[in-house]
């Protein structure tokens, strides 16, 4: 299992972000609080308070994800 934490400043760094994860064939979770939201889905994205630090939970690998992920990663 992979996990991140990250961190978005515009609306446009998420859009990139659902973009490369709905190029993937695997789950992806991004987790704020006690909340869970698909990684997928844009509106769950630009629900949560998305300044904030997120944690990211996917299961397989995928280079291009991994680079996005990576872009937005804290510290």
């Amino acid at each position: 299992m992979q996990e991140k934490i990250i961190r978005f400043q515009t609306v446009d760094e998420i859009k990139e972000f659902v973009g490369a994860a709905c190029k993937c064939p695997f789950d992806i979770d991004v987790v704020s609080g006690r909340i869970t939201i698909d990684a997928k889905s844009i509106l769950g994205m630009l629900s949560v308070n998305w300044k904030d630090e997120l944690r990211v939970v996917y299961e397989a690998r995928n280079e291009r994800f991994n680079n996005v992920v990576k872009k937005y990663a804290v510290g």
